[in-house]
């Protein structure tokens, strides 16, 4: 009898024997959602939402005739320069407003409600300000990830350790010093965390602005099968954007671990959260 608990798929052999594999919970769930996917689409209509095997397979085919890889190129590239600026710009800023309390009153109420609006709104203006070129769109990938990050590593700076930096004062660091090698590294986990909340919006800003302002990209891919009513390449160019927004968390979850290691568990676990 072939069963699954807990992540195991126990099979008895012919000899009686019980053979065990264990299986990861994140491949479990994605065999059920795409069994799930399948069976929506073959009960329900097919035109509008197509079986997860007909998505795949049309996907294929793209990749095939080179209709993927260029457009997915030039996203990426307009992804790579907003978010590298969102970063430096959100780090930079969120630094001083913890460390400043004067600069924290100036802006706060600026983050927050630039945090909170529909950056999408601002994408005709930049697209008046600089035409049809590649940076309205990297203002737009800018504006939905820039400020989460300034909110968490604002949050991060505030958070760290009186007593740390006491101490630091104590043995007569340098503000500069104090930055670098208390401030800095006990804010990490936390900064690390709206890094990789704000990557999600990146991913959202950069198809957004590709749809809505150049037309160019993966965004070119939607709307030209929005307009053809072609919902099995729309589907098909969603799994590529989930299946990029997905490696690229992953990716900075790595570089959290990387500049973390040094942290004790808990306090990881704690920084995540």
């Amino acid at each position: 009898m072939d069963h699954v608990a807990n992540s195991q798929l126990v099979v008895r052999t012919g000899g009686g024997r019980l053979m065990r594999w264990r299986l990861p919970p994140t491949l479990v769930s994605l065999v059920v959602g795409a069994v799930a996917w399948e069976v929506a689409g073959r009960l329900g209509d097919a035109t509008y939402f197509p079986p997860f095997s007909k998505v795949v397979s049309r996907l294929a085919t793209m990749i095939a005739n080179g209709q993927i890889l260029p457009p997915l190129q030039n996203s990426l590239t307009n992804l790579a320069i907003g978010f590298t600026v969102s970063v430096l710009v959100g780090v930079s800023i969120g630094a001083l407003m913890g460390i400043y309390s004067k600069v924290d009153m100036a802006l706060d109420m600026y983050v927050y409600a630039l945090l909170t609006a529909p950056m999408l709104v601002f994408a005709p203006i930049f697209f008046m300000m600089f035409g049809l070129s590649r940076i309205p769109i990297i203002l737009v990938i800018v504006s939905y990830s820039v400020f989460i990050i300034i909110v968490n590593t604002r949050t991060a700076v505030r958070g760290v350790s009186r007593s740390l930096i006491e101490m630091s004062r104590s043995y007569c660091a340098t503000d500069r010093q104090l930055f670098m090698t208390v401030i800095l590294p006990a804010s990490l986990p936390v900064t690390m965390a709206g890094i990789r909340l704000a990557m999600g919006r990146a991913v959202k800003g950069m198809l957004n602005g590709e749809m809505l302002i150049a037309v160019v990209g993966l965004g070119l891919l939607v709307v030209s099968a929005g307009y053809a009513l072609d919902a099995t390449t729309v589907l098909a160019v969603l799994l590529v954007i989930i299946t990029v927004a997905m490696i690229l968390i992953k990716v900075v979850q790595l570089v959290d671990l990387r500049l973390t290691s040094w942290l004790p568990p808990n306090a990881k676990v704690r920084g995540r959260r």
